[in-house]
């Protein structure tokens, strides 16, 4: 277990670091670009969700089959082979994705982008620059899978770390000291992005165990996975319309500025994930070892600790900015009229994505049987049923709107696929997911921070503000893991109490 534990704290470390680049270097983009501008970067952020759709699970099916061919003997060239056959469709796909943005750049500068300070045809440099940053950055998710899928996530979290502080320290000293405009500052992410893209790549190809030939296509390899990735695609293809439709339509429906702040928004709650996919990515693999070694006991066991380790980390987070999102969006853009545009839909999304992330640890599960159709099934209801209630949300309420379905589609996923689910795997597993892996942690979180909003005031000064949002911070983070069980915090206090006392007498 000790890996897991390193590539846990390791995905941890990579995505608290990277949180921490969008925390300080986001506001001095907005502060370079103006919020106009700082609302294209939001939709290049749309358009790399929308372009997924080209995975075609072929990152899914390669975390999976590498994990699943790693724990088995003499594999050394299957595993080298499935990477060279899954990546030429790969690369194929992501020089198409460029090619099509730029084709559309025209029709999107000139007819759906509503600016009102950026000309059309800054406009629409700008999205043909996206294009060829897409072409490169598409890849680094095939080659990250790969990584995660060999349990080397340590050495791609050390990656990650270097390119995403080159990529938000270069943008930003461009933005400064050469080009205070949105072409630089895609024209850098193009540099970037090839620069990441071929690093991580050699090193999954380091990492593989030695082939004693050339690794080759192989047909009959994706012969072999087509049908866990064709699952994964529709998955892929039905999250990403309800996860985008929302920036969609507002992209259409609002003004630049105004969709801007929703930008930010979705920015902020986004930022969950942060405390989502460490556990997720570091889990997945092995329960799919777990899965493949037939050990029952050790996979109950290992799925209600991640998913207890998610509600700890994310439900007190979640409640927090949800309880003080003006106070910390004032504190860290240091603008009022963001901070007063913004701090709802951060209440509303943070909360439906805490909802969200409570989901991955069962489909991770899911995912290490090779059983995808309850999520697809889930995922078509929630297509049928939620996007015309987008649409009329969006319609009558704007941007809040469609904040407001994004809450209620993730409740719906907690109370539907999580039965059906546990019908078919763990079957004695379910009221404890709801009881001790979410209910306990949840409640106790819930105390503290209620707490935390009676007491603490809008109006103290950022000093105090920092120290006691700290503070309940703190305290419902710490409640949160008393209350979970697999967690083992209680039984470390009481040691560490013990030692204090032995020590003092």
């Amino acid at each position: 277990m000790s890996v897991l534990k390193n590539n846990i704290l390791a995905n941890f470390g990579g995505s608290l670091w990277t949180g921490l680049m969008n925390l300080v270097f986001i506001p001095l983009y907005i502060h370079f670009l103006g919020i106009e501008a700082y609302g294209l970067i939001g939709i290049f952020a749309t358009l790399l969700a929308l372009f997924a759709l080209f995975d075609m699970g072929l990152s899914s099916s390669l975390n999976r089959e590498l994990a699943r061919l790693a724990i088995q003997e003499d594999k050394a060239q299957e595993m080298s082979d499935l990477v060279r056959t899954l990546e030429i469709p790969y690369w194929l796909a992501g020089l198409l994705i460029g090619v099509i943005v730029i084709m559309l750049s025209p029709f999107i500068a000139y007819h759906w982008v509503n600016a009102e300070n950026l000309s059309p045809q800054t406009v629409q440099t700008a999205i043909m620059l996206m294009g060829l940053v897409v072409a490169f950055q598409w890849s680094i998710c095939f080659y990250s899978c790969g990584l995660m899928g060999l349990e080397r996530q340590v050495l791609l979290n050390g990656i990650n770390v270097m390119m995403y502080t080159f990529r938000g320290l270069g943008a930003v000293l461009i933005l400064w000291l050469v080009s205070p405009t949105v072409e630089a500052f895609f024209s850098w992410q193009i540099f970037v992005s090839f620069v990441h893209v071929s690093a991580i790549a050699i090193f999954l190809w380091r990492s593989l165990p030695h082939a004693p030939v050339p690794p080759r296509f192989r047909r009959s390899l994706l012969l072999n996975i087509w049908r866990f990735a064709a699952s994964m695609t529709g998955i892929n293809a039905l999250r990403t319309v309800l996860t985008q439709l929302d920036k969609v339509i507002l992209s259409r429906m609002l003004s630049l500025e105004l969709f801007g702040y929703y930008a930010l928004a979705s920015v902020v709650a986004m930022n969950l994930y942060r405390f989502i996919s460490p556990v997720f990515l570091a889990t997945w693999p092995r329960l799919t070892n777990l899965v493949e070694l037939g050990a029952t006991t050790e996979l109950t066991s290992l799925y209600h600790k991640s998913a207890q380790l998610v509600s700890v980390f994310v439900l007190p987070a979640a409640l927090v900015v949800a309880f003080f999102s003006e106070e910390i969006l004032l504190l860290w853009t240091q603008n009022p009229v963001t901070a007063g545009h913004a701090h709802v839909l951060v209440s509303i999304l943070v909360i439906g994505t805490a909802f969200n992330g409570l989901m991955n640890i069962p489909f991770a599960l899911q995912l290490a049987f090779g059983w995808t159709r309850l999520a697809f099934l889930a995922d078509v209801v929630s297509v049928l049923l939620l996007v015309p209630l987008i649409i009329m949300l969006t319609k009558w309420y704007g941007a809040l709107g469609a904040a407001s379905a994004w809450v209620i589609l993730n409740v719906g996923y907690i109370f539907s696929s999580i039965p059906i689910m546990h019908r078919r795997l763990l079957p004695t597993e379910k009221w404890r997911w709801y009881y001790e892996d979410v209910g306990r942690p949840l409640l106790a979180a819930l105390v503290v921070a209620v707490i935390g909003r009676l007491v603490i005031k809008s109006d103290w000064s950022p000093s105090l503000l920092i120290v006691s949002l700290g503070l309940v911070s703190g305290g419902s983070l710490l409640a949160s893991a008393c209350a979970a069980n697999q967690i083992d915090v209680v039984p470390r206090i009481k040691l560490f109490l013990s030692t204090i006392r032995l020590h003092l007498s």
